[in-house]
């Protein structure tokens, strides 16, 4: 099948299982809700358009959320381009966002170079913490990804242990950190709103994971170990290593967008749960078909489905949780190697057809020749 014919399919499949996730979504809210024409004009609309005017500050807001879950999208991505089904960027979002907040509380440092310090900080623990689960699939051949997922309750449940024990503001009727200290925070890139500079960083991030994973002698690796591990160990390239780096990379990548969301949106650390933004990417991620230059699109659509989803709550009555189950139909529909299998064997029968017909005529035109 040419590229040309396979990226369509692609395109096609997922805008079918979009608008089934949203079918389903549909009939949810015609369930639940009062009034189900304002529920719709909530989810669909009024996230940028509000009262027949455009909804500013709503916009911006589905700007700033995207911030982590592109993050979070670029680490699945590179992972998962190793065909590494690691789930543990939940954990290097929460562990990298809270010692990027410690080191904002405690570690007095200039303006510019404490944020660079937190940040950095909190990328390095990430792709730290990733080691473990990356070394044991190489050594042990243990599953990464139950490895992974039980790594994000054992970073959960230690943060909040030193959160209660140690670094906890006694002062307060919830339990949360002392304030960062104002040259820790990233500033706002429009006032009086969420987003922060941590967008403009975001961005540049999928560029630079873009460049990496299509213009790199490393990414080339990666790419290549997902399509066929055994070829790529036969053909020399150092496998193991590899595996450890995509993990070690989607760690980084994690790590970087808790600190970023963490210094850029709130005032203290308060997560008491894992923050869902590692969850998320793996939809996004999905949407994106592993490639970093469609990830901050996918992260826009899942962040305005999530603000439409907010608003109707709010609005309407019905319940927040709306969006889980639209990325849940998502994922299901992607997931399934068999969906549209039958569009997908009509399209190769047809291009096979008309191959051959295009080298029988070849042959009949240099046989008229001779």
């Amino acid at each position: 099948m040419e590229n040309k014919r396979q990226n369509m399919f692609e395109f096609f499949r997922g805008f079918v299982a979009i608008a089934i996730a949203i079918f389903v979504a549909f009939i949810l809210i015609l369930i639940c809700a009062d009034d189900p024409g304002q529920a719709l004009e909530c989810l669909l609309i009024r996230p940028i358009i509000s009262n027949g005017a455009l909804n500013a500050k709503s916009i911006f807001t589905i700007l700033a959320r995207m911030t982590p879950i592109i993050f979070t999208g670029l680490a699945v991505c590179v992972m998962f381009s190793a065909n590494q089904f690691n789930l543990g960027g939940e954990g290097a979002v929460m562990l990298g966002g809270f010692i990027a907040a410690v080191i904002g509380i405690y570690l007095p440092l200039g303006a510019g170079v404490h944020v660079f310090i937190a940040i950095l900080a909190g990328a390095i623990i990430g792709g730290l913490v990733m080691i473990i689960p990356a070394v044991i699939k190489v050594k042990l051949k243990a599953s990464e990804m139950v490895c992974s997922l039980m790594m994000n309750y054992v970073i959960m449940f230690i943060i909040l242990h030193f959160l209660n024990n140690v670094f906890a503001d006694r002062s307060k009727g919830a339990t949360q950190t002392y304030p960062f200290l104002d040259t820790a925070t990233i500033p706002k890139m429009i006032p009086n709103t969420e987003l922060s500079w941590g967008f403009a960083i975001a961005i540049i991030a999928t560029i630079i994971a873009a460049y990496f994973m299509h213009r790199t002698r490393w990414g080339y690796s990666i790419r290549m170990i997902g399509i066929n591990e055994s070829f790529s160990k036969y053909s020399g390239m150092k496998v193991g290593s590899i595996i450890v780096l995509s993990q070690v990379i989607g760690g980084m990548l994690s790590g970087m967008g808790g600190a970023i969301e963490m210094l850029g949106r709130y005032k203290t650390f308060l997560w008491l749960d894992l923050p869902g933004y590692g969850w998320t990417g793996i939809t996004v991620a999905i949407l994106a078909k592993n490639n970093p230059i469609m990830i901050p699109f996918a992260a826009f659509f899942i962040s305005y489905l999530n603000r439409g989803c907010e608003l109707m709550s709010i609005y309407a009555g019905v319940p927040a949780e709306m969006i889980d189950i639209i990325q849940a139909v998502i994922f299901l529909f992607f997931a399934a190697e068999h969906f549209l299998s039958g569009t997908r064997q009509k399209i190769v029968v047809k291009e096979t057809k008309e191959e051959l017909q295009k080298k029988q005529l070849e042959t009949a035109k240099e046989g008229g020749n001779a």
